[in-house]
């Protein structure tokens, strides 16, 4: 089994690539820091590549050629986090086209046999100030998962949606106000705390496995959207 994870080299999509490799599959990773590329290139394969370089992209695919399974889990970060009046309306734009954009584009250009799984996040079906950048992405890259399904069948389409994990996306944050963010999400989820990487990884594994799942936007909050 081949898999490309795009966003591979830290968090939810580092944390995939290392349980689909110990399931024994092939893994591509790509990512745009040179230094965590180079931290997992004894494990993976691994690129260089910006996911909103489209013609890299374009180009990237066309050498790696037919694969099983493609993973999307790049993000541009916290940019776009705010009340949408005081945010610069340049930031709201790329928190949605660095990843809902990037992620139409990989799909249309990747040779891939068997599934995508997409990354969003339950801020997609939240009600939570400040987060209308997210919403706007992430609500994009949801709905677009019945009509790809559909569309690229037989090859499954499916996301996760995952609430707050501790992953480097919080470094925008000082050390003790990300552990007080995490404490109060904690004690409001019927989980009981805060998703790690591993979490969401096993998620997309159970559906890069599932043969007979496509469609489906996988909650991986912890209750979040229930509580």
């Amino acid at each position: 089994m081949r898999a490309v994870i795009m966003g591979g080299t830290s968090g939810i999509g580092l944390a995939t690539a290392e349980q689909l490799t110990d399931s024994g599959a092939d893994v591509t990773v790509t990512g745009r820091d040179p230094a965590k590329l180079s931290a997992v290139r004894a494990r993976f394969s691994a690129e260089q590549l910006d996911s909103t370089d489209y013609a890299a992209v374009s180009a990237f695919f066309k050498r790696v050629g037919t694969f099983d399974h493609l993973v999307l889990a790049s993000s541009p970060g916290a940019v776009g986090f705010g009340p949408i009046r005081d945010i610069d309306f340049g930031d709201f734009a790329r928190a949605v086209t660095d990843k809902l954009f990037a992620y139409v584009h990989a799909i249309r250009e990747a040779q891939v046999s068997e599934s995508v799984t997409m990354v969003s996040a339950a801020s997609a079906r939240a009600a939570l100030p400040g987060t209308v950048s997210f919403a706007a992405a992430n609500g994009a890259i949801e709905r677009i998962v019945s009509p790809l399904a559909a569309e690229l069948a037989p090859v499954r389409v499916n996301a996760v949606s995952p609430g707050v994990v501790d992953t480097p996306w919080w470094s925008f944050l000082p050390d003790d106000q990300k552990q007080a963010q995490f404490d109060q999400v904690a004690g409001s989820l019927p989980a009981g705390r805060v998703a790690a990487p591993a979490d969401v990884a096993s998620a997309i594994a159970y559906l890069v496995d599932a043969g007979m799942v496509t469609g489906t936007i996988l909650p991986v909050d912890g209750g979040f959207t229930v509580a």
